[in-house]
């Protein structure tokens, strides 16, 4: 993921390290271990970014916001888990990097809800208005429970047509 694989890659955006997430933890087998490290270090890059900005969002809601008390405490388990030093073995380490990647997307939604900003699940864009959006339900791979979300009518339609 980052440049020492891609060459001369493009920084990360809120969207890809979104993806990057996702992918890191769909992975059903083992990672090399230069992978791991690579992905871990744009995951703790990535929040150390994203944890200051949650913050001040959510300092600027009040005390009695839910959202954002929600979005703090999300922000608190992301330092806790960058404090936390690499694992012995690959396995550890894999579980580890897991964590990070969890905080990556939990923030990216604390980030998403105290900004307003509705992200299509099929394509990662920007939904620009709400009749664009339609009620999406997916996996969660940070709980195992179904998570709602919003899709791009236009994407619905792709992903329909492609399943047949």
């Amino acid at each position: 993921m980052n440049a020492a694989i891609a060459g001369d890659a493009p920084q990360l955006t809120k969207p890809s390290m979104r993806a990057a997430a996702s992918w890191f933890l769909g992975q059903e087998t083992l990672p090399r271990h230069q992978t791991v490290k690579l992905f871990g270090d744009d995951f703790r890059d990535f929040l150390e970014d994203l944890i200051p900005q949650v913050e001040e969002l959510a300092a600027s809601r009040g005390k009695d916001d839910v959202p954002a008390m929600v979005a703090l405490a999300g922000a608190h388990e992301a330092r806790r888990r960058l404090s936390v030093a690499e694992r012995p073995g690959l396995r550890g380490e894999v579980e580890r990097v897991k964590r990070l990647a969890r905080s990556v997307l939990a923030l990216r939604a604390h980030y998403d809800a105290l900004t307003g900003t509705w992200m299509c699940l099929a394509c990662d864009g920007v939904i620009e208005t709400p009749s664009d959006a339609m009620p999406y339900a997916q996996f969660s791979p940070t709980s195992g429970n179904g998570c709602s979300g919003h899709i791009h009518r236009h994407c619905a339609d792709i992903v329909r047509r492609d399943a047949r």
